[in-house]
């Protein structure tokens, strides 16, 4: 049994480790000290929670583990208060380790107001080293398994859920006490990985990043629920009535109207006008499938690629219509109040790294909301702010002239030109003159003008233009733009005719990626993304392994450079928050924006401030100063 007074429990290591180690209790405040003493000494030590749940909001911390490989302290946080390990923990001389940091960092914070400084992250380094490694988990549990063979046992990792803390067994203080030891050992044997591969800027910019997404996860952003439940009404009736728009068209449509008759059954209750006309299950796949086939005989589902093909069809166009609006109305309507959260914010959760670098949200998506404001405009900030909002404009387009030095491309960057006409002219050269109208804006300044028919080419050439970071060839184009592949093709040689170097620029990565197994994003970061399913003599067969890595290597440094270049924009106006005390929190990034909201008082100097900083940012990886923020003050969100 475990003693109530601090005790010490000398436990056998496997014999991967090194020696035996000591592991101290600590149920007073008295006790604290001696974590402090020891801690003090250190340049490194490592960190870790245990919690009755997940949600740092509703749940509790119930252990919290500090120390090193030789000695690793055991804390009750029913017991004791851990606030004086603010001199610790905010600490900037010594490196904090911790695995997936953001978890422990909130309940921490929420727990002592402590922000932890100077972090290092084993889960992210991780996932740095094996970047674009397929079924590739970066989990604790996973890692030490991968490193040392060690296997934790599931059981007692799982017993700590909905544990007050008033006990713990000796099992589950040992466990707490090894994931202290065990990250210090992960660093360790991921160190000369980073120094093989080149990763030491990456790996430092993400550990910066980390506290960052942490905070913003911590701040969450406030939402108007009442504007948001007038908009999910309104989206819920607009659903019925083109559900009802639908069913008219059926039985206006002679090749559907004798097939799809419905009796229509009248009540004193409900208006004629809202009464369904067919007894077609417009949510059935199945039953929109056969119906559509009387139409176009060879679909073969109704998903929106497939549908895509047909839409000059008006009745599938309108049904697409109709499940757009329908899938908006479920996914942002009264669904989305479960990630409203007891002080009526939503605290999302970013996933830092995806195989490209870029970041994802879930829990919700903030970066599905849609982007047309009606939605945006919902999240507010308290009473006395306002939101300054930055983003870059054309971040992508801007890495490719960088990257592929083409001279259109960086003398419309740098006039100020509107680059999809520029790129428009060159690639449909007399059709584009031709399109030309009086008074045509973009013959006389070269900006964007309203021609109708310039604005169909522009488009196109636009699609092509921001396809290129996404790797798109002429069957998504084709899909895109409602074409055949066959003039999909025509339209991509047409447009690398008219830029070679941005083709030249791209079969260059291409060719490295195929080469070699792997890509990098520019430097100073050289972000590494590896390729699973490459092996030496893939070009002996050009099958679709080869293809995706191709398109891949293609799309990752952009995409890639582009989100490192973000983070350093976040980093840059935290430090400038945090340094100065300044009335400013950041509450949201998604791709190339971050969102801030700041006093009214201060909010004009704040703008001009933020934008030096996003430029300061691109200029590190993109140095000839072309790329611009463009910095906004708002009263709600805004794209």
């Amino acid at each position: 049994m475990l003693r109530n007074d601090s005790s010490f429990i000398n436990i056998a290591i496997s014999k991967n480790m090194i020696n035996k180690k000591s592991i101290s209790i600590i149920q007073n405040q008295v006790e604290l000290q001696q974590v402090i003493d020891y801690c003090k000494t250190k340049h490194i030590i490592a960190v870790d929670t245990e919690t009755t749940g997940l949600n740092f909001l509703t749940d509790k911390m119930t252990m919290f583990q500090i120390g090193d490989m030789d000695r690793q302290f055991v804390i009750y946080t029913n017991k004791v208060n851990i606030t004086d390990l603010d001199v610790i923990l905010e600490d900037t001389t010594i490196t904090k380790i911790l695995h997936n940091a953001k978890f422990d960092y909130k309940f921490i914070k929420a727990a002592t107001g402590i922000e932890i400084t100077n972090i290092y992250d084993t889960f992210l380094a991780e996932r740095i080293i094996n970047c674009g490694k397929t079924d590739f988990s970066c989990s604790l549990a996973n890692t030490l398994k991968r490193y040392f063979n060690i296997v934790l046992e599931k059981e007692v990792r799982t017993s700590f859920i909905h544990n007050s803390g008033v006990a713990f067994t000796d099992k589950q203080i040992e466990y707490g006490a090894k994931d202290v030891e065990y990250l210090i050992q992960i660093k360790d044997s991921q160190l000369p990985l980073i120094n093989k591969y080149n990763l030491n800027q990456i790996i430092e910019l993400e550990n910066r990043a980390v506290k960052i997404f942490a905070e913003i996860e911590y701040e969450g952003i406030l939402l108007d629920k009442d504007t948001w439940s007038k908009i999910a009404i309104k989206n819920k009736l607009k659903v019925k009535e083109q559900l009802l728009e639908l069913d008219d068209e059926v039985l206006a449509h002679p090749k559907l109207k004798d097939k799809y008759k419905h009796a229509v059954q009248f009540d004193m209750f409900t208006d004629v006008k809202d009464l369904r006309r067919t007894g077609i299950n417009w949510d059935s796949p199945l039953q929109v499938l056969g119906l559509f086939k009387n139409l176009v005989p060879k679909l073969e589902n109704v998903n929106g690629k497939e549908l895509l093909k047909f839409k000059r069809h008006e009745l599938i166009h309108n049904y697409i219509k109709f499940k757009e609006t329908s899938k908006l109305s479920s996914t942002y309507g009264e669904k989305f109040y479960k990630y409203i959260s007891e002080d009526n914010k939503v605290h999302t959760n970013f996933s830092q790294i995806l195989d490209t670098g870029r970041v994802s949200s879930s829990g919700p998506n903030m970066q599905q909301i849609p982007s047309d404001n009606i939605y945006r405009n919902c999240f507010i900030p308290p009473k006395g702010w306002v939101f300054v909002s930055s983003d870059y404009s054309s971040q992508e387009l801007n890495v490719i002239a960088y990257g592929s030095q083409d001279p259109v491309w960086l003398k419309a960057l740098k006039q100020g030109q509107d680059l999809h006409s520029v790129c428009a002219e060159l690639v449909y050269k007399q059709i584009w003159y031709d399109a030309a109208e009086s008074n045509c804006a973009y013959a006389i300044t070269k900006s964007k003008c309203k021609c109708p028919n310039h604005k169909s080419l522009r488009t196109n050439v636009k699609q092509i233009n921001f396809g290129l970071a996404y790797g798109m060839g002429a069957n998504k184009l084709a899909e895109t733009l409602s074409i055949s592949k066959k003039e999909a093709e025509q339209l991509i040689e047409d447009y690398f005719t008219a830029f070679p170097n941005i083709q030249s620029f791209l079969s260059k990565l291409g060719i490295f990626g195929t080469n070699n197994g792997y890509i990098t994003t520019f430097k100073p970061f050289r972000r590494r993304r590896w390729f699973t399913t490459w092996y030496p003599k893939i070009w002996t067969n050009k099958g679709s392994e080869f293809s995706s890595i191709e398109r891949a290597s293609k799309n990752s440094p952009i995409q890639g450079s582009s989100a490192d270049m973000t983070k350093l924009a976040l980093i840059y106006i935290y430090e400038e928050i945090q340094n100065n005390n300044l009335p400013v929190k950041i509450v949201m990034t998604v791709h190339d924006q971050i969102d801030t909201i700041c006093t009214k008082e201060y909010a004009k100097e704040w703008q001009m401030r933020m934008t030096e900083l996003m430029e300061k940012a691109a200029n590190i990886i993109i140095p000839n100063g072309l790329l611009k923020a463009d910095t906004h003050i708002s009263p709600t969100w805004e794209k």
